[in-house]
């Protein structure tokens, strides 16, 4: 067994965990994109980046590709951590506005802003298609090419693959397909219509107070405000 601190907590993992495996065993919820259960660990979406270390020596990384080890110190919902989320959400709702699932993120986390240009593509660069296709499907009929700003998923030439064998997981699995509930020509590039889920005690404190990161309850805002009125009152 691994030992390790999670939060402040003391916490054991099996050997050959990840940091996003032992988080999700304790319960702790952790967003994830390009992750997917079955499939070959990734890590191009960032969105499970937690904070690993202390001090100065803090740094952040992708719990889904770093594995348990023993004496590791790690915060899951850090200012640092739930900000650095924001900003990656902001870039791929920038990237692929009609997406349904990247407006929940945005939603989810209280991304209410794009502040870069949007491009509607119709690709995230999850890998998710390529991996689905190689290690379930068996095929690899489709693959990454180029680099940079001009990487993409393709089949060999551009050409239609003699190996695919039409099973359509690529696009069960493609979390740009769904689109967003306004359609393929929304009114703007952030919906934020479903959910506000942005911890309030972050306004307070370095790090989310409890693991209520889903209902946004800000109780303990609320009550250490009551608190120190009262006391102010006496």
């Amino acid at each position: 067994m691994v030992s390790m601190r999670i939060d402040g907590l003391d916490v054991q993992a099996e050997e050959g965990w990840t940091i996003l495996d032992t988080c999700r065993f304790y319960g702790i919820d952790i967003p994830t994109l390009c992750h997917e259960d079955g499939l070959t660990p990734y890590g191009a979406c960032r969105l499970c980046i937690v904070e690993v270390g202390e001090g100065k020596n803090a740094k952040l990384v992708t719990s889904c590709t770093s594995p348990a080890q023993d004496g590791l110190r790690v915060r899951t919902h850090s200012e640092k951590v739930v900000s650095t989320r924001k900003m990656i959400i902001e870039l791929m709702v920038a990237r692929c506005p009609n997406s349904k699932t990247v407006q929940d993120l945005a939603s989810k986390f209280g991304v209410q802003q794009v502040r870069f240009k949007p491009k509607y593509e119709e690709c995230i660069l999850c890998g998710l298609c390529v991996r689905m296709c190689k290690e379930q499907m068996m095929s690899g009929a489709i693959d990454f090419v180029g680099r940079g700003k001009d990487r993409r998923v393709t089949t060999a030439f551009d050409e239609k693959s003699d190996i695919c064998r039409t099973c359509g997981g690529c696009m069960y699995i493609c979390p740009i397909c769904e689109l967003r509930c306004q359609g393929p020509e929304p009114p703007g590039v952030i919906c934020g219509g479903c959910l506000d889920m942005t911890p309030t005690c972050l306004d307070h404190y370095d790090d989310a107070q409890c693991f209520m990161v889903e209902s946004g309850c800000g109780t303990c805002v609320r009550e250490s405000k009551k608190v120190k009125e009262k006391e102010e009152e006496r």
